[in-house]
């Protein structure tokens, strides 16, 4: 399968995505701080016009990455996500009619073209169309796991870098999970019609990976600043998402000597990232 497809939906999601966090975030800075998980932040944030907007745009990256997922690998669509921050910080600069200084357009290129350049250089394959349930339990365990240790951790700590590190952790991995899942729903939606849909335990869990993700992200914008949980929800999404592509569909990278552009590329966007999320915490 080409990968125009996937990339032109997952660059959708992703540009959707950048507007969700803007306004979402936005909204989120309108309610009190909480000091531990509140559901009830929900129930304030309904409230907030910019709030809903930013859950329309959450709705239309939903299916602009449903559509990715289903046309190409998780270790391709999900790594392109790492533009939503870049994407998120044009947005919010556009909506406050304020110029990004050059030296943010070249962070801006850095992640761009770090990106192009590991992409590139990996290659991910594989179309794995079903994950046996072998797999699936020891992978959830895991990412469940690791989850419920970085929310302990984050919300034990008063709000700071810290404590919105953890949470942009857990809400990463929650985030790459919900891809995993949904891919495995899309090729049943695919296979066996809405009937099968409808009654697979992977759409249900996926929906369920996905509201923890939205709650864990509240709180971790609400925790401390960007430059905190952004490097860790942007970066360890697409780095979770790569080793579940790998483990649970059997995707692939190149090897060898291909190594080294991807780790260039991995620098770049590491470089680039930590320079938005700063800017992001100064201008927030």
């Amino acid at each position: 399968m080409g990968v125009v497809l996937p990339v032109v939906f997952a660059v959708f999601a992703a540009v959707s995505n950048a507007l969700a966090t803007v306004l979402q975030r936005r909204a989120a800075l309108t309610v009190p701080q909480s000091d531990g998980f509140r559901p009830g932040l929900i129930l304030d944030l309904v409230r907030r016009p910019l709030w809903l907007g930013g859950i329309l745009a959450v709705i239309a990256a939903g299916i602009g990455q449903a559509a990715a997922l289903a046309t190409g690998p998780l270790s391709l669509v999900q790594p392109l996500f790492v533009l939503e921050l870049p994407l998120a910080l044009l947005i919010a600069s556009l909506l406050s009619r304020e110029r990004l200084p050059s030296a943010l357009w070249l962070a801006v290129a850095a992640v761009v073209g770090g990106l192009g350049l590991a992409l590139v250089a990996a290659a991910p394959a594989g179309n794995r169309t079903h994950v046996p349930l072998d797999r699936w339990v020891p992978a959830l365990v895991v990412c469940c796991v690791a989850v419920v240790a970085l929310a302990a951790a984050g919300l034990r700590r008063p709000p700071g870098r810290a404590r919105a590190g953890c949470l942009g952790a857990a809400t990463a991995i929650c985030y790459a999970l919900t891809a995993a899942l949904m891919k495995t729903s899309m090729h049943i939606l695919d296979d066996q019609g809405l009937t099968g849909f409808l009654t697979s335990w992977q759409t249900y869990a996926f929906c369920a990976a996905g509201v923890a993700a939205l709650l864990l992200l509240e709180h971790a914008m609400q925790g401390g600043p960007l430059v905190a949980s952004q490097p860790a929800l942007t970066l360890g999404d697409a780095t979770v998402s790569l080793a579940l592509g790998i483990l649970l569909y059997e995707e692939h990278v190149r090897s060898g000597w291909w190594l080294l552009p991807q780790l260039a590329g991995l620098a770049l966007i590491v470089l680039g990232v930590l320079a938005l999320a700063r800017h992001g915490a100064s201008a927030a």
